[in-house]
């Protein structure tokens, strides 16, 4: 039987995998490797074909020839007197967006494996072969996710800022129009400081003053009252005289 399956990672990763026995048997579909097996490939393999299910008892053996890999083993029905032997050898090939996988092995056995006609348990084996590089494929995606997760976290420092402090001189007492300015404000309300006139060195010039005409004025004109009744008086007495 030839079969060819695809995997989407490098050739490089996918040898890695095909080159360790453990990682193998955990990507054989129905394969349940014994607890005190260790690296060895001993276990049950439950392989379904053609609607019915059998177990096999047995070992599986992995070893590297020529740039394949090759993949032996035997079995025993669980629930029988039935055997089976296996050879098959992968070659992984690069190409575009991933590896291929060569796929050429013979079956061979007795029992109930032989109650089914070829096509059948080819049928059989090729699903098993297809089941067989998802989980590699599988496999290979923890490995990336694993390796993301390995690589730390990049910490890109925050530049120092200076502090800067307010410069305020609390010793310092503020000028006297300003104290004043602050006294005569406090419980005025916001209108009345608008409108305030500015007191102290900021206070406006006031104007030279007016009002001393006005006093002259406000003098000066009783005085010619008076001054002018007198001489009304004293002529009046002239006149009687004469």
């Amino acid at each position: 039987m030839e079969h060819e399956v695809f995997v989407p990672f490098p050739v490089e990763a996918v040898r890695r995998v095909l080159s360790d026995p453990a990682r193998v048997a955990r990507c054989v579909p129905g394969l349940q490797q014994d607890a005190s097996a260790g690296a060895a490939l001993t276990g049950r393999l439950r392989l379904r074909i053609g609607g019915s299910t059998i177990t096999y008892r047995g070992a599986l053996r992995l070893t590297e020839r020529d740039g394949s890999y090759e993949l032996s083993g035997e079995g025993t029905e669980a629930r029988g007197s039935g055997t089976v032997t296996l050879m098959l050898s992968v070659m992984p090939e690069e190409m575009p967006g991933g590896t291929r996988l060569t796929c050429t092995g013979t079956v061979g056995g007795a029992g109930r494996l032989t109650e089914f006609d070829t096509k059948t348990a080819e049928s059989a084996a090729r699903r098993l072969l297809d089941r067989f590089a998802a989980a590699l494929a599988e496999e290979l995606r923890d490995d990336a996710a694993t390796a993301v997760e390995a690589v730390p976290p990049v910490v890109v420092e925050a530049e120092e800022v200076p502090e800067f402090e307010d410069e305020v001189l609390d010793d310092e007492e503020p000028p006297a129009e300003a104290a004043h300015a602050r006294r005569t404000m406090i419980g005025r309300s916001a209108e009345e400081v608008d409108h305030a006139p500015p007191r102290g060195r900021y206070a406006p010039v006031p104007a030279p003053e007016t009002a001393s005409g006005t006093a002259v004025l406000r003098w000066a004109a009783p005085a010619a009252a008076i001054a002018l009744a007198g001489a009304v008086v004293v002529t009046r007495a002239l006149r009687r005289k004469r």
